[in-house]
């Protein structure tokens, strides 16, 4: 496993014909970003290395053209992987100070390079690979869901959208996955566009999470878009979209610690 990894969002490498994915293998856990190859616009995701057993991840919704918010997008990584860095860096660290800590400075980060106020929900989270444990803020309305033995739940908002005001407050939760459990965070415009008669969003996408048997990151990402595609039907030109998983390994030794 390599010290640290850092991610250039504009190069993912494809997978097959219709997706383009970043990966990174974690200690009994692996996680994954799978966007639709050539995209132009959507989510913006990163994740690195802030420890020798955390990982740092975010999916923020930019919206819009990556062009028209290239200044914003670059700002905002730039922040992330600075003040994640310089928050988690020591061995004792309180998880929900430093996670809340660090979203401050990303809203502020955005309001200060956007000039005006932009709603930008986003989901950030650093997993404690010694423990099995991620904590998070769900800032606005992303679909976050954990799946595991006893079914699938979801993780709820735990503040505004960032980028919406100057102090707006947000609280940080932490989840516990179990060996086999995985974590899914799509953005909610991903689930707006369901043809109809079709199931609302949310559901559908509890259900395709429920019914994929994954074994890793990637191919639970993959799997979730291509079932989001049987509700949308987008075409091809129009497809953007990127979702995120952190999947833990089913053979994960389960730790008696507490968050």
């Amino acid at each position: 496993m390599p010290d640290s990894f850092h991610l250039d969002r504009r190069r993912p490498s494809p997978v097959g014909e219709h997706f383009a994915a970043d990966t990174a293998e974690l200690i009994d856990a692996t996680l994954a970003a799978v966007s639709y190859a050539g995209r132009t616009g959507g989510p913006f995701y990163d994740f690195l290395r802030v420890g020798a057993t955390r990982v740092l991840f975010a999916l923020i919704d930019f919206g819009d053209a990556f062009e028209e918010n290239a200044k914003i997008i670059e700002t905002t990584q730039t922040s992330l992987r600075q003040v994640g860095t310089q928050v988690f860096r020591e061995q004792e660290v309180n998880f929900a100070e430093a996670m809340i800590e660090l979203c401050l400075e990303l809203n502020r980060t955005m309001l200060e390079t956007a000039g005006q106020a932009r709603s930008l929900p986003a989901f950030v989270g650093c997993y404690e690979e010694s423990l099995g444990t991620a904590w998070y803020v769900n800032a606005g309305p992303t679909a976050a869901l954990v799946r595991d033995q006893t079914g699938v739940v979801e993780l709820p908002a735990t503040g505004l959208s960032l980028g919406l005001f100057s102090h707006a407050p947000c609280d940080a939760s932490p989840v516990a996955l179990m060996p086999g459990a995985a974590l899914l965070v799509v953005p909610h415009a991903m689930l707006a566009a369901n043809s109809p008669g079709q199931e609302p969003g949310l559901e559908a996408l509890k259900a395709a999470l429920r019914e994929t048997a994954a074994a890793n990151a990637n191919d639970l990402c993959l799997a979730i878009l291509a079932r989001l595609e049987e509700f949308s039907h987008p075409p091809p030109d129009s497809r953007q979209g990127t979702v995120l998983a952190l999947v833990r390994s089913t053979a994960a030794k389960v730790s008696r610690t507490g968050p």
